[in-house]
């Protein structure tokens, strides 16, 4: 988690920095978005190394439980699983980071080995603030207007409208019939099945 702070804060690690970063926050609807945008970097930063180094618990792992909430609410629209870009990867990681934050720091963590840890004041104080902020920001996701869907292609335009194929049967028609019906005019030669019996009716006629 701390790599992907990196990459929103100064652009490591193949990161696109914070400019898109900033850009993306506000077609969302997390505004203002610089000051949002910065909060989520930095909580993913600061987060995942006060996680990894088990420090100053349970400051790490609740700030990073409150921006992967904040998270899975952006990518609520595409359903639960990860391969369609859905909530599962970063709802896990929030699951993940408040174990953590229940269990402890552990015996070999900087607060272990030191002894030390934040009051328990201090720490209420930060589980309230990390919640009321992912509860502000989960507001805004579900007050802000759903993207615009992309426009439709030209070939599937309406009929009579531009990009619309003009070839094909009629609105209307079964394509099984139209399709027996041109191959009946191929194999008479264009003419209908009417028009090739009334010539051949007229053509003893002529002999007599």
């Amino acid at each position: 988690m701390a790599a992907h702070g990196a990459q929103k804060l100064f652009g490591a690690f193949g990161g696109r920095g914070m400019g898109p970063t900033v850009a993306g926050f506000d077609r969302l609807g997390l505004r203002p978005a610089p000051v949002m945008a910065r909060l989520a970097a930095l909580s993913e930063l600061g987060g995942g190394v006060l996680t990894a180094a088990g420090a100053a618990h349970p400051a790490g792992p609740v700030a990073l439980a409150a921006t992967m909430a904040v998270a899975s609410a952006t990518h609520r629209a595409k359903g639960a699983f990860a391969a369609d870009g859905g909530f599962e990867l970063p709802l896990t990681n929030a699951a993940a980071a408040l174990a953590l934050a229940v269990a402890g720091p552990g015996r070999y963590s900087l607060d272990g080995l030191t002894g030390r840890s934040l009051p328990k004041p201090l720490a209420r104080l930060v589980v309230a603030g990390a919640a009321a902020s992912a509860g502000a920001c989960v507001a805004m996701l579900l007050r802000a207007a759903p993207v615009a869907p992309a426009p439709a292609k030209a070939d599937a335009a309406p009929d009579g409208e531009p990009g619309a194929s003009t070839e094909g049967p009629p609105s209307g028609v079964p394509p099984n019939i139209a399709s027996s019906s041109g191959s009946h005019r191929e194999g008479l030669g264009g003419r209908s099945p009417a028009r090739q019996g009334g010539a051949a009716m007229r053509a003893p006629a002529r002999r007599r």
